[in-house]
């Protein structure tokens, strides 16, 4: 989106400008690449709902190391998507949670009034996004709206690792690393869901969380090195990938599944290089490594809606902050020491 909005008729609506009468919203923007300080709060055109989308009044929205990549285009080949020079959508975020505001022509499921959670493809840090029908369902009854903005891309992420990549089986041993943080707090408690024997990997101030969200055991990585054990596990999801490849491999069984599921990596390719090892290195044994990318699917947020519903999977929330402050709450995700999730307020 670069530096200006477009409303649904194509119309160019540039922050701060008002074009006659044209209602307008207050959104976190940035017109180039960089630390947090390149986002601002400004007035930006209200968008219209298109075929198939609905109009959200945002309550809250969430923030993950995804989101911070690409405000700061590193590693560069999120630019290659995202857009060359700048951001081709100014406005941030993904996961949101509110009211339907309005429906766009051949939207039947939902209506105005309906409360609503999931993921936007044009930016949800704004008092208003429009999002593909497709990509909400309704918020649990037991779920503030903060709750519920948490969820859908970690959740889904978490989700999908287990589910879908491993597979994983009642009585089966799964580890987590990074098991403190959005996709790991997620993780621990869907594993448990599905019958696993569940280790989670954190620091030391956060092994009381993880043991909170029905870990069997936890490792705190500052005084023990979970590849230097006996213990071998069915599932690794590594959220954190500190340790070589070779290293890990070593904590698992002769046929277990190790997935790496961190974004960070060099300045121009990230963790492509690890991810190619990967698949290399999975020709070779009958340990598999299965790097991953996640992929938002509705399915998956009514299966989320499910355990939400039933207290199977809480979400976990560091800190919350108002829409003027998502400068410092990307900057705090950005850190990289998060206990759960950073929710904005809008």
């Amino acid at each position: 989106m670069g530096n200006e909005q477009r409303s649904n008729a194509g119309a160019p609506l540039v922050p701060g400008e008002r074009l006659g009468e044209a209602p307008m919203m207050r959104a976190a923007v940035q017109y180039r690449y960089g630390p947090p300080s390149v986002l601002e709060v400004s007035e930006v055109g209200l968008p219209l709902p298109g075929r198939g989308e609905v109009l959200v009044r945002v309550s809250a929205a969430s923030v993950h190391p995804g989101d911070y990549f690409v405000m700061t285009g590193e590693p560069y080949m999120v630019r290659l998507v995202f857009g060359l020079r700048r951001p081709r959508h100014g406005i941030p975020g993904m996961d949101l949670a509110g009211v339907v505001a309005a429906v766009g022509k051949d939207v039947t499921v939902l209506r105005p009034g309906d409360e609503v959670f999931g993921w936007s493809t044009a930016g949800a840090l704004a008092e208003y996004a429009c999002v593909p029908a497709d990509n909400l369902v309704s918020i649990p009854a037991n779920l503030s709206v903060a709750d519920a903005a948490a969820v859908p891309t970690s959740a889904m992420t978490a989700l999908q690792a287990l589910r879908k990549i491993a597979n994983v089986q009642p009585g089966q041993t799964v580890l987590v690393t990074g098991a403190s943080g959005g996709v790991g707090s997620f993780a621990v408690q869907i594993a448990k869901a599905f019958g696993a024997e569940v280790t989670g990997v954190c620091s030391t101030r956060n092994v009381d969380l993880v043991r909170s969200l029905g870990a069997d055991h936890v490792i705190d990585y500052t005084t023990t090195d979970f590849t230097r054990s006996d213990k071998r596990y069915d599932v690794i999801l590594d959220n954190v990938e500190a340790q070589p490849l070779a290293a890990v491999r070593r904590a698992l069984t002769p046929t277990g599944i190790l997935i790496p599921n961190s974004g960070r990596g060099g300045h121009w390719f990230g963790p492509v290089g690890r991810i190619v090892k990967a698949r290399v290195l999975s020709g070779f044994t009958r340990q598999q490594l299965k790097p991953f990318t996640s992929i938002g699917k509705r399915q998956d947020l009514l299966t989320l809606a499910d355990l939400l519903t039933t207290g199977q999977v809480t979400p976990v929330i560091d800190r919350t902050y108002p829409l003027d402050d998502a400068a410092d709450a990307l900057s705090y995700v950005g850190a990289g020491h998060t206990r759960g999730k950073v929710v904005i307020t809008v």
